[in-house]
């Protein structure tokens, strides 16, 4: 049985996050937003969510540091980087971090679609891990 993904966008453009937030909205995810790294952490204490997109440039705590609190708050969440080009090394450093992946602004809908679907993938697979049920 599908289960509705819980998505939290964060980036400090709120026309961006307000527009990518009806889109997907649209195409059945639940999704809220964030413009800013303390915002998102505050809202991943309160509530749960699958996955987060997260811009890796932001005034003030910025998308590395933002990761890094969202892997201690909550560390199944899976976090996907939204990176502009000239921020591919720190799209690289939040693989290392523990991102599941990295999309380049600015993203086609479907691809964003498709990375939020195989975040969730991840997810719900390591859930399944650490409850001990192995089937697929």
């Amino acid at each position: 049985m599908a289960r509705l993904i819980r998505l939290l966008i964060v980036d400090d453009e709120e026309r961006f996050v307000e527009t990518l937030s009806k889109r997907l909205a649209a195409r059945g995810f639940y999704v809220e937003g964030a413009n800013s790294g303390p915002d998102a952490i505050s809202l991943i204490g309160s509530r749960p969510f699958d996955v987060v997109l997260l811009d890796l440039r932001m005034p003030g705590m910025d998308g590395l540091q933002t990761l890094r609190e969202i892997k201690i708050a909550a560390p199944l969440v899976q976090v996907v980087m939204l990176s502009g080009n000239a921020s591919i090394n720190a799209a690289v450093e939040g693989m290392r971090l523990g991102a599941s992946d990295y999309l380049l602004k600015p993203a086609d809908i479907e691809e964003v679609v498709a990375k939020v679907e195989e975040a969730f993938e991840k997810k719900r697979l390591k859930e399944k891990e650490l409850s001990g049920h192995n089937e697929p």
